[in-house]
């Protein structure tokens, strides 16, 4: 079992140069298209509790998702988020380096080298 798990999109050039970046480096992980393979609730949670972040930061605003969900309104619950998110993953900010114990949007790229152990 690997220690690290890739959340990409093959279409996102952010994505497929922190990939890249990974790959040079040598890190054994798992790729998980999550657009193909979506996360659920409770694995949301999971990576939330690893960025240390709310559901909100991980939400893409130029989705048309964002808008036509009414995401915008800031009296919706995390759970309500993860439940978009979940149903909608293009609404998940790309790409997700999750670690043992961490995790890193790489957004830019290299900052998913900062939780490499």
């Amino acid at each position: 079992m690997t220690a690290y798990t890739l959340l990409h999109n093959p279409r996102c050039s952010k994505s497929r140069e922190t990939l890249q970046l990974l790959t040079d480096k040598g890190v054994d992980m798992e790729v998980r298209e999550y657009l193909k393979y979506p996360l659920s609730i409770e694995e949301l949670k999971t990576v939330l509790s690893k960025l240390d972040t709310s559901a909100r930061n991980l939400l893409r605003t130029g989705e048309e998702e964002y808008s036509s969900l009414g995401l915008a309104n800031n009296a919706l619950t995390e759970e309500a988020i993860l439940k978009a998110i979940a149903d909608h993953p293009r609404l998940l900010q790309r790409p997700i380096l999750i670690g043992p114990q961490k995790a890193a949007v790489g957004r830019p790229p290299e900052q998913v080298l900062e939780i490499l152990s």
